[in-house]
This record gives structure tokens, C-alpha cells and sequence, in this order.
């Protein structure tokens, strides 16, 4: 449950794309209206099986933990386990424990209904914050060819084509072309990209996804044994 106090003046100072996972729908509409009132881009899950489908590519995730499916611990461990971006707890679940248990399945910050809708945006906003600390300083925008890169708004263009990239698949590209002379290891990409929880697949679907969106197979050179560098098809 969501306090009525959706009309505050705070502001986002970026919009973001948030994954509401929320079995009851009456909060995930009032979630979703105040999110989108604040420019966010929102996508909406009621179950854990959708937000499993879902995550990948959103900034940050607002997770209920009473999910009819999987419950929503579990659903953080996988998020968590696969590299997502940061992630909420928003829950009916309020004891000392219940948090200790959500912050150690993985989630950044826990919030336990009934909630005030500015507090949320005050949460979203330190989380993301931190995120944004831990990320390397970066070139705010990266050329390479037929290739553009804006790291500010985290949009890919070809021949001046915008791709639509996920939010991994931007990571890896973004790091593959910050160092376009270098093959960059497959250890330092877990690294940087996942967070070291991944699994050899998960890289090797990511690279041909972002082979296949950028149009040809040679932007993306595998050097067995190694790793991978940004080509110039």
C-alpha cells in the first residue's frame, strides 16, 4: 500500500526504467501512475515468472516480496545472480528479520508497506546514486566508425540507426569500445558487466544478440582463449 502523497514536488534528475513487480493491482496502477508522473519509463510484473522475464535492461527493479509464484526472495537471488541493475524491496514483510533476510538475497534498500511515495523516490534516487559512484568515470560520448555510443543517455546508433540495446548488452558494448585497440578478458567483462555472477553462456548470448542488433558479426571479434574486441566491420 502506497500513502497518498503522489502530488509532492520532488523530481527526478533523470528518468529512469523501472520494473514494478506487484501481485496486487490496484498498488501496482497507483505505483505506476506516480512513477510515470515523475517521467520514469515503467514496466509492470505480477508475478515472479514475468519479472524474471522482465528485468533485464531496467535500471532498477521495486520488488514485492509476497508474489503467487516464486517467492520474492527467490526472485532477488536470481535477479541478483543474473547481474541486474539495482533492486527494491517493497513489502508487507516488516520484521528485523525479514530484512535482514531481503538484504542478504541481494536487494540494495528494503521498504516496508504502508509507504509515503516521496520516501520511494528518496530511496530510488540514493540508489541509484550509489550505482552511479561505483561506475568507472567514462567518455560521455564514444565514436568508432559507423558506430556512436552516448553514455549519458545509454543510446547505441549505427549509420546513424538507433539500436535498441538491453542494459547488459550496453554495458558490454560500452566496455568493448572504451578499449577498441584491446582485447578485453572474459574475467574483466564478468567483472565489470555482471559482477562476477554469470556463467560463460550468459556472455556468449549477450555478444551474439549485440552482433545480430549492430548488423554484422564482425563489430564484436572473439579471440579464443582470451576474450573479446570491438571491431570495425
Amino acid at each position: 500500500m502506497i500513502r497518498s502523497d503522489l502530488t509532492g514536488s520532488h523530481r527526478p534528475p533523470a528518468a529512469w526504467r523501472v520494473l514494478v513487480v506487484e501481485s496486487d493491482t490496484e498498488d501496482a496502477e497507483n505505483l505506476e501512475r506516480g512513477l510515470r508522473r515523475h517521467c520514469h519509463d515503467v514496466e509492470r510484473a505480477a508475478s515472479g515468472a514475468a519479472a524474471l522475464s522482465a528485468f533485464e535492461g531496467v535500471d532498477i527493479v521495486l520488488l514485492d516480496l509476497e508474489l503467487p509464484d516464486i517467492d520474492g526472495l527467490e526472485v532477488c537471488r536470481r535477479m541478483r545472480a543474473a547481474g541486474s541493475g539495482p533492486v527494491i524491496a517493497v513489502t508487507a514483510r516488516g520484521t528485523e528479520l525479514d530484512r535482514v533476510l531481503g538484504l542478504r538475497a541481494g536487494a540494495d534498500d528494503y521498504l516496508v508497506k504502508p509507504y509515503g511515495f516521496r520516501e520511494l523516490l528518496a530511496r530510488m534516487d540514493a540508489v541509484m546514486r550509489r550505482v552511479r559512484a561505483h561506475s568507472p568515470a567514462a567518455a560521455p560520448f564514444i565514436s568508432h566508425g559507423a558506430l556512436s555510443i552516448d553514455t549519458a543517455a545509454r543510446r547505441v546508433s549505427v549509420d546513424g540507426r538507433w539500436i535498441d540495446v538491453t542494459r547488459k548488452e550496453f554495458d558490454l558494448l560500452h566496455l568493448l569500445a572504451s578499449h577498441p585497440d584491446t582485447v578485453v578478458p572474459r574475467k574483466r567483462i564478468m567483472q565489470q558487466v555482471w559482477g562476477d555472477a554469470w556463467s560463460r553462456r550468459t556472455i556468449d548470448t549477450h555478444v551474439s544478440s549485440l552482433r545480430t542488433k549492430l548488423g554484422a558479426s564482425d563489430w564484436i571479434i572473439t579471440v579464443r582463449g582470451v576474450g573479446f574486441q570491438l571491431g570495425r566491420p
